[in-house]
C-alpha cells in the first residue's frame, strides 16, 4: 500500500488519470434508473484522496479544468443569456437570490448556536455554496481586521468542512425532487417551448396554389405573413423550375416545395391551397441537394443574409443541423463552425457554394486556439481585478466569474474581424467535458484528507452539520417553491439550482440526469449574480458575527 501512495503521489499525472480512470466508468453505471455522470469523478477524488495528504493534485489542475469547463459554458450559453433577461428571467434570478438571502439568515441563527467563530461561521457559508470567491473574501476581512494565525485559519476550517456537501448535496436534493414531485424529465422537456421547437420534426411538403388571394404575393411577403418557420425551395410553374428567392411573386397553378414543422406546412397549405401529389422536391433536373460542413472561418459569426445567396448563385439552404438538431433557418440565422446546411442550388453553382462554406470536417478538428487563449486570457484578468463596493468592501470575479463574464460577451459578439470566437459545437462540447473531468478530480483529491480526518478526529461536526442542513434545505425549499408556487419545469429547475450553487458538478449532473441542454442557459444567467450576491452575504455575516 505504502508503495503505491508514493508512486502517485510523486507522479500527479499518473493520479489525475488513474482518478479520471476509475471515477468516468462508475458515473455510466445506471443503479435504479439513477447515474452520477462525470460528478463520479468527483467522489472518487475525495475517496483516494481521503487515503493519504499525498494524493492531492496540484492546485493548477482544478483551476485549469474550472476555467475551461466555465469559458466553453459561456460561449455556448451566450444567446441564451442575453434572451434570459425577460420576466421569467427576472423570476429565476430572483427566486435564486432569495433562497440565498434565507441561506445567509439560517447561517446566522446556526453560527449562533453553535458559538462559531465570526471567520468560521461566515466561510461556512461559502463552503456549503461553493463559492472560493466568497472564502477569499472573508480571509482578506480577517487580515484587515488584524487577525493572524489561528485566525486566519479559521475561515479555511469552516470552508472545507462544509465545501463537501455543498457539491455532492445538490445532486442528492435534485434526485429527490424529482422522486418527490414523480416528474418524467424526458417528458416534461417537451412542455418547454424552446426545447420543444429545437426538436421538432421537420418536413418536406409540396403544396399546390389554388387560392386566388395569395397570387400576386412574393415570397418574402408569404414568409412574414404566413410562414415564419418555413423555407421554401423550387417552384414547379407549368414545365419550368424556379427557385423560390425573396422576390419572386407566386401565382396561381404552381406547386412549391416547402420546408417546415408539419404545424407550420398545416397553416401554410390552408391558406395556399392544396397538397399537391407531386413531389417537388426530388426534381433534380435543374437543382441538386447537397449537406456542407460550414469549415471556412469567414463565414462563421455572420448571419445568411449577407451571403445573399439566391442573389448571388440561385441557392438557398433549408435546414441549418446544429449539433443534434435541425434549425429551419432564416436570413438572421447566425453561422457556425461544425453546422451542417443543406443547400439547394443549381449544378453548375454547387462548387462555388461549397467553397463558401468549406465543407471540410478536417478543418473542423482544427481549434481556433489563438482566439480561446485570447478570450480565456481576458477572463482571467477580469477575474484578477478588485471590484470595490459600498462599505470598503472589494471582491474578485476569481477564475470562474471572470471567465465566464468574457465568454459571455465574446459568444454574443460572434466574431471581431478575423476572430471568430465561438467554437465548433463537437469542439466545445470536446473541451467542456475535459475541463470538468481535471476540475472534479483535482478538487476531490485536494478536499479528501482534511475532510476525512477532521470529521474522523471528532473536531468540526457541528460545521459539517449546519452546513450540510444549510445546503440541504435552501435546496429543497428552491424545488418545492420554484416547482410547485412558481410552476417552473424541473429540466429549467435544475439549471436554476445549479447556477445558485455556482458549481460545475452539479450543472453536469442536471445535464446528464435530465438528457437536454435546458440547465445550461438558465445556469449562464444565473451565475454571475449568484457569485457577486454570496460574496457580499459572506462579508456581510462575517462582520455580524464578529
Amino acid at each position: 500500500m505504502e508503495f503505491v501512495v508514493r508512486l502517485l503521489g510523486e507522479n500527479p499525472l499518473l493520479l489525475l488519470f488513474a482518478v479520471c480512470a476509475i471515477g468516468y466508468p462508475l458515473g455510466r453505471m445506471r443503479i435504479r434508473g439513477v447515474s452520477l455522470g462525470t460528478a463520479s469523478v468527483l467522489f472518487v477524488g475525495i475517496a483516494i484522496g481521503a487515503v493519504d495528504p499525498r494524493l492531492k493534485l496540484p492546485d493548477v489542475v482544478y483551476l485549469f479544468g474550472l476555467t475551461l469547463f466555465i469559458y466553453t459554458i459561456g460561449l455556448n450559453s451566450a444567446a441564451g443569456f442575453f434572451k434570459g433577461f425577460d420576466r421569467r428571467g427576472i423570476r429565476d434570478t430572483a427566486l435564486a437570490l432569495g433562497v440565498l438571502a434565507l441561506a445567509g439568515v439560517a447561517d446566522y441563527l446556526l453560527a449562533r448556536a453553535a458559538n462559531m467563530a465570526g471567520a468560521t461561521g461566515s466561510a461556512m457559508y461559502s463552503g456549503a455554496f461553493t463559492n472560493a470567491s466568497g472564502l477569499a473574501g472573508v480571509v482578506e476581512s480577517v487580515k484587515a481586521a488584524g487577525g493572524t494565525g489561528k485566525a486566519l485559519a479559521e475561515p479555511v476550517v469552516g470552508y472545507s468542512l462544509a465545501y463537501p456537501i455543498g457539491i455532492f448535496g445538490p445532486i442528492m436534493v435534485m434526485l429527490l425532487a424529482q422522486r418527490l414531485f414523480g416528474v418524467d424529465l424526458q417528458k416534461e422537456a417537451l412542455t418547454v417551448s424552446s426545447y420543444r421547437r429545437s426538436i421538432q420534426k421537420i418536413e418536406v411538403r409540396t403544396i399546390e396554389v389554388t387560392n386566388p388571394a395569395a397570387a400576386g404575393m412574393s415570397v418574402v411577403e408569404l414568409t412574414a405573413k404566413q410562414a415564419r418557420d418555413v423555407v421554401f425551395g423550387r417552384v414547379l410553374r407549368s414545365s419550368e423550375v424556379l427557385l423560390a428567392s425573396g422576390d419572386l411573386k407566386i401565382q396561381l397553378g404552381d406547386r412549391i416545395a416547402t420546408t417546415g414543422p408539419e404545424a407550420e406546412l398545416d397553416t401554410l397549405t390552408e391558406f395556399l391551397g392544396q397538397i399537391s401529389d407531386e413531389e417537388v422536391h426530388l426534381d433534380r433536373t435543374e437543382f441538386d441537394v447537397r449537406r456542407m460542413f460550414v469549415s471556412n472561418p469567414s463565414v462563421a459569426g455572420r448571419p445568411l443574409s449577407q451571403l445573399a445567396l439566391p442573389q448571388l448563385h440561385q441557392a438557398v439552404i433549408t435546414r441549418v443541423g446544429r449539433g443534434d438538431i435541425d434549425l429551419i433557418p432564416s436570413g438572421d440565422t447566425i453561422l457556425e463552425l461544425g453546422d451542417r446546411v443543406r443547400v439547394l442550388a443549381r449544378r453548375d453553382e454547387m462548387g462555388a457554394v461549397e467553397r463558401i462554406f468549406g465543407d471540410s470536417y478536417r478543418a473542423l478538428a482544427d481549434v481556433d486556439f489563438r482566439t480561446l487563449c485570447i478570450g480565456i486570457a481576458l477572463g482571467l484578468m477580469l477575474g484578477l481585478l478588485p471590484i470595490p463596493l459600498p462599505g470598503g468592501i472589494t471582491f474578485r470575479l476569481g477564475f470562474a466569474g471572470g471567465p465566464l463574464v468574457v465568454a459571455l460577451l465574446l459568444g454574443r459578439l460572434e466574431r471581431t474581424g478575423p476572430l471568430v470566437w465561438n467554437l465548433p459545437y463537437t469542439a466545445n462540447l470536446t473541451l467542456r467535458q475535459l475541463g470538468l473531468l481535471l476540475f472534479a478530480a483535482g478538487i476531490g483529491t485536494r478536499a479528501g484528507y482534511d475532510f476525512y480526518s477532521t470529521l474522523a478526529g471528532g473536531h468540526g461536526l457541528n460545521v459539517f452539520t449546519s452546513g450540510a442542513a444549510m445546503t440541504l434545505g435552501s435546496g429543497l425549499v428552491m424545488m418545492v417553491v420554484g416547482y410547485k408556487l412558481l410552476k417552473i419545469p424541473l429540466n429549467l429547475l435544475y439549471g436554476i439550482y445549479a447556477g445558485a450553487q455556482t458549481q460545475p458538478v452539479n450543472l453536469a449532473f442536471a445535464v446528464d440526469r435530465t438528457g437536454n441542454d435546458l440547465p445550461n442557459a438558465r445556469y449562464a444567467t444565473i451565475f454571475p449574480l449568484a457569485t457577486i450576491f454570496k460574496i457580499l452575504v459572506a462579508q456581510v455575516l462575517f462582520n455580524v458575527l464578529r
